[in-house]
């Protein structure tokens, strides 16, 4: 990629010389959040099957996959504080700069070979993703001048193939290592992805906008001082209710899971309901929150199945599908390589078919492409009833995994990048910068529910459990499409 850094004439950010025609900042951005992905999508591979190995915890698979679940929604609940750091206290350079550090301790705590810390470094990594995804968007902006820059959208093109190609090698070497070898190794080969990450990031930091120093909105010191002692508050009657709880020998890991996952599935509903509730928004705003709370639901329906690929689908590939190809076995967390491999090639045809039918007159709308992206999310767990009813004693071709692995990314293409554009589109002058977090809490409140569901004993590999599910994202969207005009209404002047 260093060949591509060529001299220019143009003026951009922190360095006159450019990265693919972008801003040089942007290959500082680029590979920290390739490593960073690295590290978390090879956590993401190998944690429910961990959770279940007999070298693992060999735990049983619904504490596994509540397990995962609390993971998953506290990352993303986690990006909230985590800009709201960025904004008010270390500006988002020195957050994302700290983020690392964290996820790579978390990772290094994970390859202690020792049940007692796996929890703490899993919190550890959440926390320091969470801080991360928060702030390292944001400065891929502050390399721009304004949102009018005609670069602006191909360089977060770019940024995303980063993406995936940190999601894609990851399963391919830390699943690898980790099943094959040592799952403590695999934990530390995240760690030192992530350290590659920290160490690029801190060496060419020096070619970010200026921007990404400052802190927007700085906390006063009473403002300082207020937040601090809620802070210790909360965490002294976290501590007295769990001391409690152990002390009396009732503790059980649903002590932990629950509050979490309630935590995940509250805090959206709180977040939007007092934005709705703002006084302050126009009637135009307040239609729009209106129209946007349409998408934030079948979002996290989308996001409860999606999530589900590389827990409840990777646990029944573990015992019931073929890993072998022309008799050469491989790992099953290899499995989750695929839905980034095909994001890649599949997304700029999404993004030729749209400019296409645009030309044409006949795009579809940003509704119809939520309610498509339901629909073939449903359609994905309606064909993994087919290897579930018939897996028997046998192994199942894994084409079936392919096949609903590209079922889910195709719709992951109509709602994930077109929630971005509309989360940015609809929200509310004053809370601007915030909705983007909102839009991250459907990830949070999806997981949740697979996690509540999960931690009282509904078997998510079950196939009326499946099939309930996959019903349930079919109705969602065809739901978005009858009310398509309603929601069109609230949204106003977008389109």
């Amino acid at each position: 990629m260093a060949s591509s850094l060529t001299k220019d004439s143009a003026s951009t950010p922190g360095s006159e010389k450019t990265f693919f025609g972008h801003p040089r900042g942007l290959a500082t951005l680029f590979m920290t959040e390739m490593w960073e992905r690295f590290s978390y999508y090879g956590m993401r591979a190998l944690l429910p099957l961990y959770l279940v190995a007999p070298g693992g915890l060999n735990l049983d698979a619904g504490t596994a996959v509540a397990i995962y679940s609390v993971y998953m929604s506290t990352v993303y609940l986690l990006c909230l504080p985590g800009g709201w750091f960025g904004d008010r206290v270390w500006g988002p350079r020195k957050t994302t700069a700290i983020a690392a550090s964290v996820i790579v301790l978390g990772h290094l705590i994970l390859a202690l070979p020792s049940d007692a810390t796996f929890y703490l470094g899993l919190l550890f990594v959440a926390l320091g993703s969470g801080l991360l995804k928060a702030n390292i968007s944001t400065m891929v902006g502050h390399l721009y001048n304004g949102p009018a820059d005609p670069r602006r959208d191909g360089g977060f093109t770019v940024f995303y193939i980063g993406v995936n190609l940190g999601a894609f090698f990851a399963p391919l070497t830390i699943g690898t290592i980790g099943e094959s070898v040592n799952w403590h190794l695999g934990f530390a080969l995240a760690a030192l992805g992530m350290a590659f990450g920290l160490v690029q990031f801190l060496l060419g930091s020096r070619h970010l906008s200026e921007k990404s120093d400052i802190v927007p909105k700085p906390l006063s010191a009473a403002e300082r001082a207020a937040t601090l002692k809620k802070a210790m508050i909360w965490l002294l009657i976290a501590v007295v209710f769990y001391a409690i709880v152990v002390g009396t020998g009732t503790y059980t890991l649903t002590w932990a899971t629950v509050p979490l996952l309630l935590i995940g599935l509250i805090v959206p509903i709180v977040v939007l309901g007092r934005i709705k509730r703002d006084k302050e928004l126009t009637a135009t705003e307040q239609s729009k929150v209106s129209g946007y709370i349409w998408f934030f639901v079948a979002a996290a329906v989308f996001w409860m199945i999606y999530d589900q690929g590389a827990s409840t689908v990777a646990l029944f590939a573990k015992d019931n599908a073929d890993t072998s190809v022309f008799g050469w076995e491989f790992p099953v967390s290899w499995f989750q390589s695929i839905n980034p491999v095909l994001v890649m090639a599949l997304a700029p045809v999404a993004a030729w078919l749209w400019l296409y039918l645009n030309r044409k007159g006949s795009e579809p709308n940003t509704v119809v492409k939520f309610g498509v992206g339901l629909v073939l999310t449903g359609i994905s767990f309606f064909v993994f009833l087919l290897p579930l009813t018939d897996s028997g004693d046998g192994k199942v071709s894994p084409w079936w995994l392919v096949l609903i692995y590209f079922c889910q990314t195709v719709g992951e293409l109509c709602i994930s990048p077109v929630g971005l554009s509309v989360t940015t589109k609809m929200a509310p002058a004053k809370y601007g910068s915030q909705m983007m977090g909102v839009w991250f809490l459907a990830v949070t409140a999806g997981d949740a529910v697979a996690g509540l569901l999960s931690t009282y004993g509904v078997d998510l590999n079950k196939t009326g459990v499946v099939a309930a599910e996959a019903a349930l994202a079919v109705l969602a969207g065809v739901a978005v499409y009858m009310y398509r005009k309603r929601v069109k209404e609230l949204m106003g002047d977008v389109h």
